[in-house]
């Protein structure tokens, strides 16, 4: 057991947007204080029902992936984590309003011949917000189709929205409060159709198509190259949404671009871990069209300060730093030292592009493989650079979520005054992801169904 180390966050633009949503949700209070019910204060009833209709709203604002969002988010990782933290709040809020919901003595109308329609329509909204938030966080669910029960959210958001545009409030449709909620309801339907209809099916991204496709036992390494004049335009460390033109692989994964600022082509190491890759490895070949949306992300592997830099990475969470390792100038400051956890040597990817870079000066690598015995664990840094050895370094890490955990305290331990890392995923919930097996046996069951009987 070691004692709490308590660490301050350290503020930046990336607190403007969480704030902005925070005093959004937090400033109503005002419009709903004092509010009676027949048997009681109404207020907080009132209040939580907002809340609901604001979060929900906000939730689907982070889910269009607006680039110019993440400056003041920190990243479209750290808005997807918004985003769910909004959706759960959205629901445990209207649950609490319906369990604490009270006849407002002297309120007013809002839509006097719909409420009562209205008033069912919210009945119908409660059921299916649970049902989908249910399916949602269930990870055994394959991702096309959990991705067509999460699109439906915009439906019960309507009926919300409707009852609580007619059911009576402390205040007029009319007033300033009105007009303020109608805008948040009007944005967060906006947002919503606009995920459905305009990210999908108009803003579907730029067109590459595979140049090169090599298969190792567990990682498909893909070159695109663009169709046309247009391509992406990406940072070090940025990630891309890949949509895979051939039947079932259209729907948008993301991916780390391995590739440099200045290559013409994209470059990703992808790991065979699900449904889709599984699908990926066997449909993918050269000249499939793929539809590349972003470049996302704020994770930066090189500063421009002269600071010692240190580099954690596992299994594929290489990729964001492989551009780094190979383009930068081996004069240019301190060496970077990259830890690297992999499996087995033989299943790690690039290694001879971290040869060379090694080879170059590049950057010094420090390889931890499970099979040699040398894996990574808490005390790998300290043991490295001794305690307090990294106070004052740059330390960036990018991996499975465990081991960057893991690291990150060791980090700081070790004198890190910050980490940096990026830890994205589209999903969350509870369980095991079996969606692998799962889709291997509804395409058993769907080939059964089409083979002519012999009998």
């Amino acid at each position: 057991m070691r004692p709490p180390s308590p660490r301050l966050p350290h503020p930046g633009l990336h607190w403007v947007g969480p704030l902005v949503v925070l005093a959004s949700v937090l400033g109503t209070w005002s419009a709903f204080a004092g509010a009676q019910g027949e048997e009681g204060n109404a207020a907080l009833a009132l209040y939580l029902g907002s809340v609901s209709i604001a979060t929900m709203a906000w939730s689907f604002v982070l889910a269009l992936r607006l680039r110019w969002l993440e400056r003041w988010f920190g990243g479209l990782d750290r808005m997807y984590r918004l985003h769910r933290w909004l959706g759960a709040t959205a629901v445990v809020a209207m649950f609490l309003h319906i369990e604490t919901i009270d006849s407002l003595r002297n309120g007013i109308p809002g839509v006097r011949d719909l409420a009562d329609s209205g008033q069912e329509l919210a009945g119908v909204a409660e059921v299916l917000l649970y049902v989908l938030v249910g399916l949602s966080i269930l990870r055994f669910i394959p991702t096309r189709y959990w991705r067509l029960t999460h699109k439906l959210l915009v439906v019960p958001y309507v009926f919300a929205c409707f009852h609580f545009f007619t059911a009576e409030k402390p205040y007029a449709n009319g007033s300033g409060w009105g007009w303020w909620f109608g805008v948040v309801m009007a944005v967060g339907l906006a947002a919503g159709l606009a995920r459905l209809v305009v990210r999908d099916m108009v803003l579907r991204g730029v067109r590459y198509r595979v140049a090169t496709i090599v298969h190792t036992p567990s990682t498909t390494e893909l070159a695109l190259e663009p169709v046309g004049r247009r391509r992406l335009h990406q940072r070090i460390g940025q990630f891309a949404y890949l949509k895979v033109q051939a039947p079932g692989l259209s729907e948008p994964h993301p991916f780390t671009i391995a590739s440099g600022p200045d290559e013409s082509t994209l470059r990703f190491f992808i790991r065979d871990l699900g449904d889709w890759t599984r699908r990926m490895r066997i449909a993918l070949a050269p000249g499939t069209e793929v539809l590349v949306e972003g470049p996302y992300g704020r994770f930066v592997p090189l500063t421009r300060t002269r600071r010692p830099t240190v580099w954690v990475a596992g299994g594929v969470g290489i990729t964001p730093f492989l551009a780094a390792a190979c383009t930068r100038d081996p004069h240019d400051g301190p060496v970077p030292h990259l830890f690297y956890a992999i499996r087995s040597e033989s299943d790690a990817s690039a290694m001879e592009l971290l040869r060379s870079a090694e080879q170059a000066g590049r950057v010094k690598l420090h390889f931890h493989s499970s099979a040699d015995g040398t894996r990574m664990t808490e005390s790998t840094l300290i043991d490295q650079f001794g305690a307090g050895g990294l106070k004052g370094a740059y330390v960036a890490m990018c991996g499975p979520t465990p081991l960057v955990r893991t690291m990150s305290a060791a980090a700081h331990r070790a004198g890190a005054r910050s980490v940096h890392r990026e830890a994205f995923d589209m999903r969350s919930g509870f369980g095991g992801d079996p969606s692998r097996e799962l889709d291997v046996l509804i395409e058993e069951l769907s080939a059964r169904r089409t083979t002519p009987s012999t009998q």
